[in-house]
């Protein structure tokens, strides 16, 4: 073999070994996700109870991945602002939406969305739920379910109800409460439930079926009266207090619940690491004392669980909005 030739040989031999020799290489990793900041977009204003509850599992998930959740309220349109922009955000696990049953299971029989709130999201968790309250100025001469009801029926439509806004728990639990009494209400929606609660207590408005959040810091004050709690079981904050179910109606239950939801196509890994993780910190005894403390109970669910309650949440209240008669402002 000649000079030329046995460096020929050389040259094939080496490169055949090539691809053996990248093989060998370490790859180079994906970067474990999170390793940036997150930002938790709250579809309402600041100072209510889902934007509470989602700074409170924002600070314990940057305290548990050592990467800030940055909270950014975008209010309006009734959670729909936040929502849509959700909706249309990278599926990259970084962008993340603190829903509720106003925004996900409501909105969606009220308003034409440009998004749809099953196919559009990825649920991660439901975090929390908490029944509303039934209450009156503690100067009214209405003291119980029995004396509303009567109330009702015998000036139909005169009794006003406050609520946070049209297709809120409140305003959902208010048309409920009229279908399953056969009663007429007549529905006066706020802009929060801050304002529809000083007006009940101002003597404005007859009653409200408020979020617990809203209600508790009046009620403990004695400026109003609480009749029942919609929650199938009593109130941990408010134990002497019936269900609607023990003041004698058998088949009304509302939950107000929060969660926790992705764009859809965000990996199955993240939306797993993410409910695990906010799971994780719902548990803690702190995070559950300091939800108790606004009337939250702990819920945790995971991602099926979640999407099989707000298929059916989404259907109960489109019946509701459609016998009711709701229409959006």
């Amino acid at each position: 073999m000649s000079r030329s030739e046995a460096a020929a040989a050389l040259t094939a031999v080496a490169l055949s070994c090539l691809p053996s020799l990248a093989a060998a290489q370490p790859r180079a990793s994906a970067p474990a996700w999170p390793d940036r900041p997150l930002r938790l977009i709250v579809p309402f204003a600041p100072g209510g109870s889902t934007d509470a509850a989602a700074r409170i599992i924002g600070l314990k998930l940057t305290e548990l991945w050592g990467q800030q959740v940055l909270i950014d309220n975008r209010p309006g349109a009734t959670g729909i602002i936040g929502s849509e922009m959700v909706a249309k955000a990278t599926p990259d696990g970084y962008t993340l939406l603190f829903g509720t049953i106003g925004s996900h299971s409501v909105n969606v029989s009220l308003f034409k969305l440009s998004y749809d709130p099953l196919k559009d999201f990825e649920p991660v968790t439901m975090t929390a739920a908490v029944g509303n309250v039934l209450v009156v100025n503690a100067k009214s001469p209405v003291r119980s379910v029995k004396d509303l009801i009567t109330l009702a029926r015998q000036k139909p439509g005169e009794p006003t109800f406050a609520s946070s806004g049209i297709g809120g728990a409140p305003h959902l639990t208010g048309e409920f409460f009229a279908l399953q009494t056969g009663t007429k209400l007549t529905h006066v929606p706020y802009k929060g439930g801050g304002p529809a609660m000083a007006d009940l207590v101002s003597g404005n408005v007859t009653m409200s079926f408020a979020s617990m959040t809203s209600a508790l810091p009046f009620i403990k004050d004695g400026r109003l009266r609480p009749l029942a709690v919609s929650s199938r079981n009593r109130s941990p904050q408010l134990p002497d207090v019936p269900t609607m179910i023990e003041a004698g109606l058998p088949n009304f239950e509302v939950r107000d619940w929060q969660g926790l939801f992705l764009p859809r196509g965000t990996p199955r890994p993240i939306v797993d690491k993410l409910a695990q993780g906010v799971i994780s910190v719902l548990k803690q005894p702190d995070t559950v004392e300091r939800f108790s403390a606004q009337g939250l109970e702990i819920i945790a669910s995971t991602p099926d669980e979640f999407r099989k309650t707000i298929a059916s949440e989404i259907a109960r209240w489109a019946k509701v909005v459609k016998e009711a008669n709701i229409k959006a402002e």
